[in-house]
């Protein structure tokens, strides 16, 4: 009885032992967070009801309408609205063919790297009082 007991007892020890050394390879600190690469704070939100008119009165279509940013930055816009938008260059009715995340349905996140210095206007093609604006600088 006393060696059925032990040898639970070593096998036990045993697993523990490769448990934590398996869980420690796992999470060292070169790894990268899972929850960092996957959770990304959008940069500009399309906010709950901007496809109505009157989100440009506070300047809340996009949020912020205005972005400063250094050269060679990505921006992620994230549509928070049920309907569908889109981040164009341009303004409506002179697009540019800078940039177009084409329609974007609710929670979809759409990224662009600016690669110039300058000012660059942009809107959403199916509701043209959506307008912003991004400020690239050479700060790095």
């Amino acid at each position: 009885m006393r060696i059925v007991i032990l040898s639970v007892v070593v096998s036990l020890v045993v697993i523990s032992l490769v448990s934590v050394l398996l869980l420690s390879t796992l999470y060292t600190e070169d790894a990268p967070s899972v929850v960092t690469d996957i959770i990304q704070e959008p940069d500009i939100v399309m906010p709950t009801k901007s496809s109505r008119p009157g989100c440009e009165e506070d300047n809340a279509c996009y949020i912020p309408d205005v972005l400063s940013i250094p050269l060679g930055y990505t921006i992620t816009w994230e549509n928070q609205d049920a309907a569908f938008h889109s981040v164009t260059s341009g303004v409506y009715g002179n697009a540019t063919d800078l940039f177009d995340s084409g329609h974007m349905e609710y929670d979809q996140t759409f990224t662009y790297t600016f690669e110039y210095v300058g000012s660059f206007l942009y809107h959403c093609t199916l509701h043209p009082w959506m307008n912003g604006t991004i400020l690239v600088t050479e700060e790095r």
